[in-house]
């Protein structure tokens, strides 16, 4: 039991930890415009990018998320990989330079135990693509209940300071992505000071790789109640899904718990936010997340919290994505296009 309550801490330096809260953002998409979308392509099998009717020539496909890299691969059209515009999949050429994801060593294992084998990260195999699209929907999903952060919006708008202070597992701290800017609360952080420049926005996290609610009580006073938030975004769920971890009615019962001491304590505007679908081939996921998000929303309401839905931004996304593709470790650590999809629940109206 103990090994999957590491994972979500697992591949965690102790410097990134010191970096958390850290950082600025990037843009991600504009328009009909998609910023380094993730994938990963096996043999010569068509992988679907997250929109059809692709604009021809718009297309970049590259090693690293940050185009700015100055040893960036830029991978060719032809020789590396094939883009049907039409229908909006890639291709991985039988000579490509990009990595064969076949030759990854849980590629197609069913009930995968990771602790088995030596490397299970997707990022050897990882491609990045920007491309234009004639059909880039919208995916995101405004805040729901926004009304109950009123307090922290009027702080805003009055150009008083505000300090976020995030609480969770290791994807609330920012779980493996390549920087902490590229994390869901600073992209969260950055579309607050842009659109209320004149406020100072402070942000600090006290989230715990591996936490579960029953750890987030335990942690609760050192990390939030003493620190004198404003705003504090709360984000379980990964971590108490697991198999014989944390049953849905004690996970409401904590996370309910978590709240109100924040509310009561502080008098900080409390985000809850949900959580998506862990590798649906990991030996150790429940498959009830739609429980546990259906959860943190109630929970949300009952307390007047506000609540971020991620998990129907990534229900929605998978509709075309692959599950892989959007897995830094394989099994419930997003990519820093995963964290962009975080942020999309975080829309204020």
């Amino acid at each position: 039991m103990k090994k999957h309550i590491i994972l979500s801490g697992i591949l965690f330096s102790t410097l990134f930890l010191t970096q958390c809260a850290t950082a600025n953002n990037k843009k991600n998409m504009n328009n009909n415009s998609v910023y380094g979308e993730s994938a990963v392509l096996a043999k010569e099998i068509p992988t679907k990018l997250l929109f059809d009717k692709i604009i021809p020539g718009s297309v970049v496909v590259r090693n690293n998320y940050d185009a700015k890299k100055s040893k960036n691969i830029i991978y060719k059209e032809g020789k590396d990989y094939i883009i049907d515009y039409k229908n909006g999949t890639i291709t991985r050429t039988k000579k490509s330079r990009i990595p064969d994801y076949s030759k990854h060593s849980l590629y197609k294992v069913k009930n995968f135990d990771y602790t088995k084998v030596k490397s299970y990260s997707n990022q050897p195999f990882l491609i990045w693509i920007d491309y234009k699209s004639e059909n880039n929907t919208d995916i995101s999903k405004p805040i729901v209940y926004q009304k109950n952060i009123k307090k922290t919006l009027d702080k805003l708008e009055s150009g008083k300071p505000v300090k976020i202070i995030v609480f969770g597992d290791s994807i609330s701290c920012g779980g493996e992505v390549t920087e902490p800017r590229f994390a869901f609360y600073e992209r969260f952080k950055k579309s607050l000071q842009k659109k209320y420049p004149q406020s100072k926005i402070t942000l600090e996290n006290g989230a715990t790789g591996g936490d579960t609610t029953v750890q987030g009580l335990e942690r609760l006073k050192n990390k939030v109640l003493t620190r004198k938030p404003d705003l504090v975004l709360v984000g379980f769920g990964m971590n108490d899904h697991n198999i014989n971890f944390v049953a849905p009615d004690r996970f409401q019962k904590n996370l309910k718990s978590i709240v109100k001491k924040i509310k009561s304590k502080t008098g900080a505007d409390v985000l809850l936010l949900s959580t998506f679908q862990p590798n649906n081939d990991w030996n150790a996921n429940a498959h009830n997340m739609k429980t546990y998000a259906g959860i943190t929303k109630a929970v949300a309401k009952e307390t007047k919290s506000a609540y971020a839905d991620v998990y129907s931004v990534w229900k929605k996304v998978l509709k075309r994505k692959d599950q892989p593709s959007l897995l830094n470790n394989n099994i419930n650590h997003p990519t820093n296009f995963g964290h962009w999809m975080y942020s999309q629940a975080f829309i204020i109206e």
